[in-house]
C-alpha cells in the first residue's frame, strides 16, 4: 500500500482524515448524547452549568467519534483496499498514511480525554476523567469484531449507545438509576443502530464471505439479514416506548417523535424490499439521520418547553 507523502502539510492530513470519516455523520449519536444530558440535569439547573456541560458533551462526542472512525479505517485498511466499494477511502488508497492516520486518531483520543477531564474542575464530577480511556477502548473494539463474530452490528450499536449513558454520568452519575430512562434510551440505540448496520452490511455480503469476515448478511444471506434487521428495529421501538413511559417529563411531543420514527423505520424497510441494494444509501443515511435528530429535538422540547 502506498503511503501518503511525509511532506504533506499537517492541515492537508487533517482535512483528508476528517473528510474521509464524514464528521456530519456524528448526527447518528449526537442527539442522544444531548438528550441524555438533558434528562440527567437536576431540577432547574443554572444556565451557566447547562451551557458548560452541553459544550463539553458535544466536544467529547466529536473527538470520540473521530477516534473511533479513524481506528476503523486503519484496522480495515487491507480489507477496504480489496473491496471496490471502499477502495477509495483515504487509508486504503494511500492518500493518508498509517502513521498519519494514527497521529490524528491519537490526537482525537487525547482531546477526548482532556475534554472529559474538564468535567472534574467545572462540575466537581471525576467520573468522566476516570472512564475516558475505557470508553475509548470500548468504542474502538467494534473495528475488530467482524474478524470473530457476526454480532459485530450489536457491538457498533453498543458503541453508539454509550452516548446517552456517558452524558448522563457526566451530568449527574445518579441519573443512571432514575427510573431507567437512560437505559431504555441506550437500549433503543443498540437495537436501532444494529438494525441499520445489518442493512448497510448487505452491500458487502459477497465480499465478507470471500474474505471470511463475519456479519449477519454473510451468515444468513440477504433474506435472513433483512428479517434480523426488522426484528432489531421492532425491539428498538419497544425500548423507545419504554423510555417515554419511564419518565413523566417525556410527553406528547416525544410520543409524536416515537410515532414518526416508527413510520420512518417502516418506510426504510419498504424501500429496501422494493429497491434492494439501490435503496441502501437512502435508508441508511437519510432516514436514520432524520430519525435521530427528530427524537432528540422532540425529547428536548418536552423537557424544556412543555
Amino acid at each position: 500500500m502506498t503511503q501518503a507523502p511525509t511532506t504533506q502539510p499537517r492541515a492537508g492530513v487533517l482535512s483528508i482524515a476528517l473528510g474521509d470519516i464524514k464528521l456530519a455523520h456524528t448526527v447518528f449519536a449526537m442527539p442522544f448524547a444531548v438528550l441524555g444530558a438533558a434528562l440527567a440535569f437536576e431540577p432547574e439547573p443554572s444556565a451557566g452549568r447547562v451551557a458548560a456541560v452541553l459544550v463539553l458533551v458535544v466536544l467529547c462526542m466529536v473527538f470520540a467519534r473521530t477516534w473511533a472512525m479513524l481506528v476503523n479505517r486503519l484496522a480495515d485498511a487491507r480489507f477496504d483496499a480489496a473491496n471496490p466499494r471502499t477502495a477509495g477511502r483515504a487509508v486504503a488508497s494511500g492518500r493518508l498514511g498509517a502513521r498519519q492516520g494514527w497521529a490524528v486518531a491519537l490526537g482525537a483520543g487525547a482531546l477526548f480525554c482532556a475534554t472529559a477531564s474538564l468535567f472534574w474542575p467545572i462540575t466537581a464530577n471525576p467520573w468522566p476523567a476516570i472512564l475516558c480511556v475505557p470508553v475509548l477502548g470500548f468504542v474502538a473494539l467494534y473495528s475488530y469484531t467482524k474478524r470473530f463474530t457476526a454480532l459485530c452490528h450489536v457491538f457498533l450499536g453498543a458503541a453508539l449507545a454509550i452516548s446517552p449513558l456517558a452524558a448522563g454520568i457526566a451530568v449527574r452519575p445518579e441519573s443512571l438509576s432514575d427510573a431507567g430512562t437512560l437505559w431504555w434510551l441506550a437500549g433503543f440505540v443498540v437495537l436501532w443502530v444494529a438494525g441499520f448496520d445489518v442493512i448497510y452490511a448487505l452491500q458487502d455480503l459477497d465480499f465478507d464471505r470471500e474474505r471470511g469476515l463475519r456479519s449477519v448478511p454473510a451468515a444468513l444471506g440477504w433474506r435472513g439479514a433483512v428479517w434480523v434487521s426488522r426484528l432489531l428495529h421492532a425491539g428498538a421501538l419497544g425500548a423507545l416506548v419504554m423510555a417515554g413511559l419511564a419518565d413523566p417529563r417525556l410527553g406528547p411531543v416525544f410520543g409524536g417523535g416515537v410515532a414518526a420514527v416508527a413510520g420512518l423505520l417502516a418506510a426504510e424497510h419498504v424501500i429496501l424490499s422494493r429497491r434492494g441494494r439501490e435503496g441502501i444509501p437512502m435508508v441508511f443515511f437519510t432516514f436514520n439521520g432524520v430519525a435521530s435528530v427528530l427524537l432528540g429535538v422532540a425529547g428536548l422540547i418536552d423537557l424544556v418547553v412543555m
